[in-house]
């Protein structure tokens, strides 16, 4: 009988010795994997939802429901102007809806600044900067830089004309960097193919649209393409003909009279002037 209770005892210490070793393998594998779940937490990058394009749109489309869609963006890396509901996108309901200004391309997020307000047509106003205004400009093959500008260059402006003080042809800097909102009556930035234009407009100033109209109406005007990175800016350009041709304008001293000295006496009634040295 000792010897059956004493085998049980031995029997019923291993199992417990082999529960202690089997709870203790379970929780080093929970806390290992608790470890981890904690680091790739660490390594969760934050998103938000955000619109993005379904679908390829090109300037003029009209942005319905079914063009766009939710997705989870990166916070670190949001751009600026997204929209993140239903209301910022349509608040005026669904039959208002946006206009894109350029190309979006699919699972592109859609941005303030590439559609217009609800309700507004893509037209030269509604790329307007607030406080600016659209001027026309008049061009030719010359002077068009050959029909390579498109909507969103940057051009300097150049005046050719005549000085009224000195009647002296010149050609002046007037404007530097001044951004295209049209080309002829097209307004999109993605043209493609160059086009001969006969006007480009301009965003600018009331001030710099005063000096362009008095600039066009008063002589020539001649426009040169900015590239896309430059940030010079030199507004101090101006070339006259003699400047043009390396001529040296000569300037005309008058040599000094030669002093002469005399003195007066009368003889028979008349005064006669007669020379003499001079003293001083």
């Amino acid at each position: 009988m000792r010897i059956i209770f004493g085998l049980v005892l031995l029997i019923g210490v291993g199992l417990a010795g082999f529960a202690v070793q089997m709870t203790r393998g379970y929780m080093s594998t929970y806390q290992a994997e608790l470890e981890a779940e904690k680091a790739n937490r660490a390594n969760i990058i934050p998103t938000e939802e955000i619109f993005v394009a379904v679908e390829p749109l090109v300037y003029g489309d009209a942005i319905t429901p079914e063009m766009i869609k939710k997705v989870r963006w990166p916070v670190e890396s949001m751009p600026e102007g997204v929209f993140r509901t239903d209301e910022e996108v349509f608040p005026d309901g669904p039959d208002t809806p946006r206009v894109a200004l350029r190309s979006i391309e699919p699972f592109e997020p859609i941005l303030a600044v590439k559609v217009t307000e609800p309700g507004k047509n893509a037209g030269v106003a509604a790329s307007l900067r607030s406080g600016m205004r659209a001027f026309a400009i008049r061009v030719d093959v010359s002077s068009g830089v050959s029909g390579f500008l498109r909507p969103g260059d940057r051009v300097d402006v150049y005046w050719t004309g005549r000085l009224p003080d000195s009647g002296q042809d010149v050609t002046k800097l007037i404007q530097s960097a001044i951004p295209l909102v049209a080309v002829d009556q097209q307004a999109d930035g993605e043209l493609v193919a160059p086009s001969i234009a006969r006007t480009v407009t301009v965003e600018a100033t009331p001030q710099q649209v005063a000096i362009l109209a008095q600039a066009q109406s008063t002589g020539k005007l001649t426009l040169a393409l900015v590239g896309r990175n430059d940030t010079a800016s030199d507004e101090s350009v101006e070339i006259d003909q003699n400047t043009l041709l390396g001529i040296q304008e000569q300037v005309f001293v008058e040599a000094p009279k030669e002093r002469t000295c005399s003195v007066t006496t009368r003889k028979n009634g008349e005064a006669v002037q007669i020379p003499i040295p001079c003293n001083n």
